[in-house]
């Protein structure tokens, strides 16, 4: 019995003494530096300081033969120079398997939601390579969303990134929220929502609101929140598509990935930059910026077994469509949804501008020439009476000619058969959500242009699903005042 004890306990030498210890040399905000005498870690290796090893330290830095730097992706509190660092020998890691669904965590994988403990989970690196060409679909598929004016005027390709560019109050969150609902409760998908930089607030409220519209059991959030270290922010984004990954390559499912924002991730990325101490690039941002995001969103993509389909918000400083993390990010983007606060104030929700909107989907040869032609006769007919709205302004709806207040007609009809109530929405509105499909949504509008229903008042149009559900309102409806511009 002694000599098992002594043979344990040597064992247990042997290991720690095999394990890589390193000393801090200097400690400044997140940058830490260490010095290993026997064997430097490799970049990306994940480090653990402090009395419990709860300071989590990534290394993006050899300095020389014995010395690394690294950033922090915890607080660096109580961190001082000479404490051990253990060298974990492997990269930052994330949960993967059945059990994230219906989860919340952090960059590291741990669960926020104050539920039990994650089991019967597997850990993968956050550092993956994209699918190789081999294994891509090249075949361009839509991805119907069941929201009419962004499957007739903005379609979304599966597999695809699409871009969602808005402020706050305009409806923004309810259009992802919309998009998680149809895709998982009509489909047999998986959403994943990665907030990067997101609010505390903004996190509680997304968990909350997912749980009432009862789509919490086939979703996965990962946030990593506005009051955490650049380093966390950085690679929550990698963190979520790991996960994303798995449920396509493993469990062979459609992955729907919303992240807000794609900005804060490159935001980040340019605070890391500056405490590395890079000498920044154009307007102040990191030299490596197109590599960093190139490295995130090329492994977003459709292959033969399962796609991850996109939809990223995306912030634009000052309104500057040239900043380079808005043109980075646009030569990724497969279509570009924009949300107007001059649509939303009208009460015309989801608050989408079609003619600011566009798709790279809507070609004939994806979409089909009818769907093609409609789309295009519906954004000349919305064009013709946004130039026609100043002279209804100054001289009044009279004063047109009588075409023109047909295309007037025509537009303002259109507008109001492209809101659509939502379904994550129904409590605060009282009207039931609807799904509508793309067919039904291009009969709506193909009707509507051959003026089938120009004696109908247009309030009969507004918030319904198929456009047969007019017909029905039509008694019931007040007639509306259609010399009204607005």
């Amino acid at each position: 019995m002694t000599a098992l004890n002594l043979d344990l306990q040597s064992k247990q030498d042997v290991e720690k003494a095999s394990a890589n210890q390193g000393i801090v040399v200097s400690v400044r905000g997140s940058v830490v530096d260490v010095r290993f005498e026997h064997r430097l870690p490799p970049i990306y290796s994940v480090l653990h300081a402090g009395a419990k090893g709860e300071i989590v330290i990534e290394v993006l830095e050899q300095r020389d033969s014995r010395l690394v730097r690294g950033i922090a992706l915890t607080p660096t509190q109580g961190l001082a120079r000479g404490m051990p660092v253990e060298d974990t020998g492997g990269p930052l890691k994330a949960p993967v398997g059945k059990a994230l669904l219906s989860r919340m965590f952090d960059v590291f994988g741990n669960v926020i939601d104050r539920q039990e403990p994650l089991a019967d989970v597997q850990w993968r690196s956050v550092h993956r390579a994209p699918p190789a060409l081999a294994r891509r679909s090249t075949k361009s598929e839509i991805f119907e969303t069941g929201i009419k004016v962004i499957d007739v005027l903005v379609p979304l390709e599966r597999g695809g990134k699409a871009g969602l560019f808005g402020g706050a109050g305009v409806g923004k969150t309810v259009l992802l929220t919309e998009m998680i609902h149809n895709m998982v409760g009509h489909q047999d998908g998986v959403s994943i929502f990665c907030g990067i930089g997101e609010r505390c607030r903004e996190g509680e409220e997304l968990y909350r609101d997912m749980k009432d519209a009862g789509v919490l059991p086939n979703m996965v959030m990962v946030f990593g929140q506005m009051n955490e270290p650049p380093g966390s922010r950085f690679r929550v984004g990698h963190a979520a598509l790991t996960m994303a990954e798995y449920f396509r390559d493993d469990e062979h499912r459609d992955v729907l990935l919303l992240m807000d924002n794609i900005f804060r991730f490159i935001q980040a990325g340019m605070e890391v930059s500056g405490l590395m101490g890079q000498m920044p690039s154009r307007l102040g941002y990191q030299p490596t910026m197109g590599t960093e995001l190139s490295g995130l969103e090329e492994r977003i993509a459709n292959t033969d077994t399962g796609a991850i389909t996109s939809i990223q918000a995306v912030y634009v400083p000052a309104d500057d469509f040239t900043d380079p993390a808005a043109v980075h990010t646009f030569a990724h983007l497969s279509a570009s949804v924009v949300l107007s606060r001059k649509r939303a104030s009208e009460g015309l929700f989801p608050a989408i501008d079609p003619l600011q909107s566009n798709s790279k989907m809507a070609t004939p040869g994806i979409v089909g020439e009818r769907h093609y032609k409609l789309a295009q006769e519906i954004r000349r007919t919305l064009a013709q009476y946004a130039d026609l709205k100043d002279i209804i302004a100054m001289l009044g709806l009279e004063q047109l000619s009588p075409e023109d207040r047909n295309v007037v007609a025509r537009a303002r009809r259109l507008e109001r058969f492209l809101t659509q109530p939502f379904f994550t929405t129904e409590q605060f509105t009282g009207h039931s959500g609807k799904l509508v499909s793309l067919a039904d949504a291009l009969d709506g509008c193909e009707r509507i242009l051959n003026d089938e229903f120009k004696d109908y008042p247009e309030s009969a149009l507004y918030m319904i699903g198929k456009i047969d559900e007019a017909k029905k309102d039509k008694k019931a409806q007040p007639e509306a005042k259609t010399d009204d511009p607005s």
